[in-house]
């Protein structure tokens, strides 16, 4: 028997590997400003945050090879502007470099949503120019980041971050997502805070989790209840400040 696991283990992660997507949106206007895109959804991720509603995505396999979505992508050459990098945790795939740049040279634009743990990957996509968008989502402020992603690696996100105020070349947003049980209107704030210090000049987008009987979550969170104060925080805020 114990001859026999590495031989399973090593074909599981063979099939991660080559197929490393869980699905497609074909079509959307919404998830990149002013193109008309598609939504690749790169299974896995290297957080586990409690609101996530997409835990079949975070903690299953991928179904859908890198041939299966290039082929996509050849039929709708022409008809797409541009494809949105999703997940799960797309910096995570160890394929991510190599198949944008193939992205890329068919002709689409690219954007990419990312927690920012890999500011390595993030830094060769941005220096092989193979980016044209990326929306960053700060998840949590420092004390509060390990209980919100389950990580400790605030250090990590706090490097992209640092990486995407310095450069000039690629436009970029910042989200959060609020769930009452994980964050407060005041982590809010002092996220607004540092951004601001950091230099951030961007609309900082603030969303309320969804989650509820009818909504699962990776950490089955019940519904997210009291909203945020919108007014509060945009009166506070130091930059501009969205809500959805």
């Amino acid at each position: 028997m114990s001859g026999r696991e590495p031989e399973r283990g090593s074909a599981a992660r063979r099939v991660a590997r080559t197929r490393p997507f869980h699905a497609i949106t074909p079509f959307t206007m919404l998830d990149f400003p002013d193109s008309i895109a598609c939504i690749l959804w790169v299974a896995g991720c290297n957080m586990r945050c409690g609101y996530c509603h997409n835990p079949q995505i975070v903690l299953g396999k991928g179904v859908l090879s890198e041939a299966d979505v290039l082929n996509f992508l050849r039929r709708r050459t022409g008809l797409l502007d541009g494809v949105v990098l999703s997940g799960g945790e797309a910096t995570a795939w160890p394929g991510l470099i190599a198949f944008t740049a193939q992205v890329k040279a068919m002709g689409f634009a690219v954007k990419l949503d990312t927690n920012g743990l890999r500011p390595d990957v993030v830094a060769r996509l941005l220096a092989a120019r193979l980016i044209d968008r990326i929306a960053l989502d700060y998840k949590a402020p420092p004390g509060r980041f390990r209980a919100v992603t389950g990580t400790c690696a605030y250090r990590n996100f706090s490097l992209t971050l640092d990486l995407l105020c310095a450069q000039q070349s690629v436009p970029f947003e910042v989200r959060t997502t609020v769930h009452h049980a994980l964050l407060e209107d005041q982590d809010v704030l002092d996220m607004a805070g540092d951004l601001a210090a950091r230099g951030y000049r961007g609309n900082y987008t603030v969303q309320q989790a969804i989650a509820g009987p009818d909504r699962p979550t990776l950490g089955n969170l019940a519904h997210a209840g009291q909203p945020f104060d919108m007014v509060r925080l945009a009166t506070s805020s130091p930059i501009a400040m969205s809500f959805r």
